[in-house]
């Protein structure tokens, strides 16, 4: 069974979104899913799955983002924030907001596209399945990429050394086009680029087994238990493998201007700032693996839930 090794359950039939509107569906057959079409769905499901997620996980987000910064512990990390106040905690959630619904949204919506045309012209050739969907999945990543201005501006909004700078999204981005163009916004693409395409494959290429291996669900309420884990368990695990592309992602795009840094001058920067140990280059870590495991539980959770109610 090729297939079973790269889909989860709601996505092992020929057609994607075929039989997703059975007796089992809370909503009336083909009501919304007429109108998304089959392809549409995954689109959609993605968008809303990231929009929840992204209101439930941002402060955590935060407090692991100056961790990945200032190398801190995380008892500083939130004193830094109670020290910003209430009404700053949630300073800089639009770009993450925009940017995850979207990126979620293209991520599973052009994994099933791309799978189903590689699919198309390889078949009959004697290409594995499990080859077309990995390619599919790198090229869903790759294109992720293009929002990377989100990711830029979530950046600077939430260092705390630019809140006097930056006032809000809108503001962000006009300072960063008006004052140094388009490409100051794309800072930080390299280990975006590095890190989206291999984790896409890997997702997946593995949420499928994953979900096998669980206890077998009987009931809605255990479908979406072993979505939730076969998720948070991968996305906390990736999370970890790609940890240090995000430290230094995250150092790359607070700086505003100036020269553009390689990748591995900037892990070397770092590495020497935090005395060549790799606990320090990890800092923060553990509250990712959490907020991973949390984000990616409720993605793939509420993703695989709204597929069977569209």
């Amino acid at each position: 069974m090729a297939v079973s090794t790269m889909d989860s359950e709601s996505t092992r039939t020929p057609q994607p979104g075929a039989g997703l509107t059975k007796g089992s569906s809370l909503l009336p057959a083909g009501v919304l899913g007429a109108k998304l079409g089959p392809q549409g769905k995954h689109y959609v499901c993605g968008s809303m799955a990231a929009f929840t997620n992204i209101l439930v996980t941002f402060p955590i987000q935060k407090v692991l983002f100056r961790q990945q910064l200032h190398g801190v512990l995380v008892t500083e990390a939130v004193q830094q924030l109670q020290r910003d106040g209430l009404r700053n905690l949630y300073r800089g959630l639009l770009p993450p907001l925009l940017q995850k619904s979207t990126t979620v949204a293209i991520m599973f919506g052009l994994y099933e596209d791309f799978s189903r045309v590689l699919h198309n012209h390889a078949c009959g050739s004697g290409v594995p399945e499990l080859v077309t969907r990995s390619f599919a999945a790198a090229l869903a990543g790759t294109a992720e990429a293009i929002l990377t201005p989100f990711e830029r501006v979530q950046t600077l909004l939430q260092d705390h050394r630019h809140n006097e700078r930056f006032n809000n999204t809108a503001h962000t981005f006009r300072t960063l086009l008006t004052e140094y163009g388009v490409r100051e916004c794309y800072r930080g693409l390299v280990p975006i680029l590095l890190r989206n395409g291999p984790s896409n494959v890997l997702f997946f290429g593995l949420r499928g087994p994953i979900k096998e291996l669980l206890p077998e669900a009987t009931n809605k309420a255990g479908h979406l238990v072993n979505d939730f884990v076969c998720g948070g368990v991968l996305g906390a695990a990736l999370g970890i493998m790609f940890y240090p592309l995000n430290v230094v992602k995250s150092r790359a795009q607070s700086q505003v201007g100036g020269a553009f840094q390689p990748c591995r001058k900037v892990l070397l920067t770092v590495w020497r700032e935090r005395g060549g140990s790799v606990a320090m280059l990890f800092r923060g870590a553990h509250l990712n693996y959490h907020r991973s495991l949390l984000s990616w539980g409720i993605i793939n959770a509420t993703y695989e839930l709204l597929l069977k109610l569209l």
